[in-house]
């Protein structure tokens, strides 16, 4: 099932909570820490490139609005074993006390490619990258997410992806609709929910791997989303749970 936007979150939406954004210096990631930040979030940037994850980091700091001062956590989702995973949860338990959400933003996607010619360890990386990292993750966090009253994990999903020539990544998306699906079925009672977003085309280095960026007319600056991935984390979100939001044209 899916669903259309809802209104705009308040400006204090997710006041107190403590968000993970993974792929946090991506084009997404970016505008969506910078949002969540902004709606009061303690914001936890996981990305592996340090330079461009700092940049972010030092944006929402200076921002004049006196925004909440974010975490840098460089983390390399395809080379991480599964404890990685598990002591990054423990870290920010000991060092935030909580955590209310996990925007799953991070992607890999080396470009087009016929599945034929696909190199073996590319289509391993992407794999893992867009759907069981993003489910060790989720797993290794979900006792601190539990100790949340209100928790959130939102999955962006692209759903604007061809058959030919997406190679792994493009077969992700659709496992990870059925993650969403089934990690909805057997959480449905619980505290931690779980939703998808579907932002549509966006203007980031990922889609310029597919498209050309002066024909590319239908890609929207990735703040549309960003607002939209707020909804999601705060108790707003409540309404969408299990669903996947499409933001508001």
């Amino acid at each position: 099932m899916s669903g259309s936007a809802a209104a705009a979150a308040p400006g204090h939406a997710l006041d107190g909570r403590v968000v993970m954004v993974t792929g946090a210096h991506g084009g997404l990631g970016a505008a969506a820490a910078h949002a969540c930040a902004s709606a009061g979030a303690t914001v936890v940037l996981l990305g592996r490139k340090i330079p461009k994850l700092n940049r972010v980091y030092d944006a929402i700091v200076r921002d004049p609005s006196g925004l909440p001062e974010p975490v840098n956590y460089p983390f390399d989702l395809s080379g991480a074993e599964y404890g990685d995973y598990m002591e990054l949860a423990g870290r920010i338990g000991a060092q935030l006390g909580r955590l209310d959400g996990i925007l799953h933003c991070a992607a890999e996607f080396p470009g087009l490619t016929p599945l034929e010619h696909t190199d073996p360890g590319h289509f391993a990386r992407a794999l893992h990258v867009d759907l069981t990292a993003r489910w060790w993750l989720t797993q290794a966090c979900l006792p601190l997410l539990r100790g949340s009253p209100d928790a959130a994990v939102v999955f962006v999903l692209d759903d604007d992806v061809p058959a030919a020539y997406r190679g792994a990544y493009g077969i992700a998306q659709h496992g990870q609709r059925a993650l969403l699906d089934t990690l909805h079925a057997e959480h449905a009672s619980g505290t931690v929910r779980f939703q998808g977003l579907r932002p549509g085309p966006m203007r980031t280095p990922l889609r310029a791997r597919a498209h050309v960026s002066d024909d590319d007319r239908r890609a929207r600056d990735p703040a549309v989303a960003a607002e939209a991935c707020v909804v999601l984390l705060s108790s707003a979100g409540a309404a969408h749970r299990g669903l996947v939001l499409d933001p508001a044209p």
